[in-house]
Parts: structure tokens; C-alpha cells; sequence
């Protein structure tokens, strides 16, 4: 907690069932497997899969062992963060035409997650209410059924270059630091002094933090 800021981080893991899009059968496309290394990569017992749900309710489950220190934020922080590696919805990943690889959200998110969040945000979510995740490595920052959803990649080198207005060396720190001082008088100084000096080094303004 950083005064009535409260940070949640949340386990998860995909399933392929949270893919709800109609699948691209015009073209000629790479299995999962060969697509994405965690088929290699990652060794699960035999009662565990990323192809069914069994995987993603397991790392799901991991989350109760935090549920007390969860409802202690919930009841002592005005504004909470919650935060994953994967997505919690499939709204938060472009349409299947616009992807490179038409399959990525069969191995991208979780319902499961999207329903742990609300379980702390309330199902209604709040102006306060902020879930940033990560994974797919495309920004976005989208308002869902009162739930500010955030990614704001650092990313591979290679995909920071090719940006439209640069990001070789930046990190994406502001769009945080900006919802952090939206939400409250929060008092970072020392985050907003190094923020600063980042706005000045790339030539852009520093009046968002001075409030």
C-alpha cells in the first residue's frame, strides 16, 4: 500500500476457451504449438492443461492464500490497482483480422481472471477501479463496464523502434504515474522528480506533473 493506494498483483494463467472470436479458416495457419514456446517451455502434471481450463482455475486458486491481506486493502485503500501478466478480457486484444498471429487469443487470457477482479473491484467496477495487465505487448488503455484496463509495454528493443514517435530508450512509466495523480493526492516526489527528468530529456512537458 502506498498511503490509500492499494496494489494487488494476481495469479493466472490462459485457457483457450476465452477465445470467443470466430476462428480465421481463409489462411493457412501455425498450430499453438509451434506459435508459442510455453508448450515447450513449461512441463505441468499430467491433471493439468493450457488447452482446457484446469490450468488457469489452478493459478487462480493461488490467489486465496492472499485473500486476507486482499480484504485488508480492500477496507483500508480508496483506490486499488490490480495487476496480471495476461488479459482478462478478450476486448482488450484487436480482432482477429488485424493480428499477425489470428490464434494469439487462445493463449493470451483468462475469464477466470476478469472474474477475480471484479470480486475486488465490485462487478460494477468504479471511477477508481484500474487493472493493468500485460502479455499480448499492445498499449491500451480502455474503460470496461467501470474498469480502467491499462498496458503499457516496455516491450522487446526491436518493437520500441519501430514506434511511430520513437521509445527506443523510454519506459512507459507515465501513463501510471498520470492515473496515480488522477486519482488522488498522492504524494510521490521522488517518482515525479524522475519523471521529470524523462518529460525534459525527450522534450515533452511537465505540467501533468505538477499538480
Amino acid at each position: 500500500m502506498v498511503e490509500d493506494l492499494g496494489i494487488i498483483p494476481l495469479f493466472s494463467w490462459y485457457h483457450q476457451s476465452f477465445d470467443k472470436e470466430k476462428d480465421v479458416t481463409s489462411i493457412r495457419i501455425p498450430s499453438l504449438e509451434m506459435a508459442c514456446k510455453d508448450f515447450h517451455a513449461c512441463k505441468w502434471p499430467s491433471e493439468l492443461s493450457g488447452k482446457d481450463i484446469t490450468l488457469a482455475q489452478y493459478f487462480d486458486v493461488m490467489n486465496e492464500k492472499n485473500r486476507d491481506a486482499i480484504e485488508e486493502i480492500k477496507s483500508s485503500s480508496c483506490n486499488i490497482i490490480t495487476f496480471s501478466h495476461f488479459v482478462p478480457r478478450q476486448e482488450l486484444c484487436p480482432e482477429k483480422r488485424m493480428l499477425f498471429y489470428p490464434n494469439l487469443p487462445k493463449i493470451i487470457g483468462s475469464d477466470i481472471l476478469e472474474d477475480r477482479l471484479r470480486s475486488i473491484h465490485g462487478t460494477r467496477g468504479s471511477a477508481q477501479a484500474c487493472h493493468v495487465f500485460g502479455h499480448t505487448h499492445f498499449c491500451w488503455d480502455a474503460v470496461l463496464d467501470g474498469i480502467r484496463y491499462v498496458q503499457v509495454p516496455l516491450a522487446y528493443p526491436r518493437e520500441r523502434k519501430r514506434r511511430m514517435n520513437g521509445g527506443e530508450d523510454w519506459l512507459p512509466f507515465c501513463s501510471l504515474i498520470s492515473y496515480l495523480l488522477a486519482i488522488g493526492p498522492i504524494t510521490i516526489p521522488k517518482i515525479k522528480e524522475n519523471l521529470k527528468i524523462q518529460f525534459s530529456h525527450h522534450g515533452l512537458p511537465n505540467f501533468i506533473l505538477d499538480r
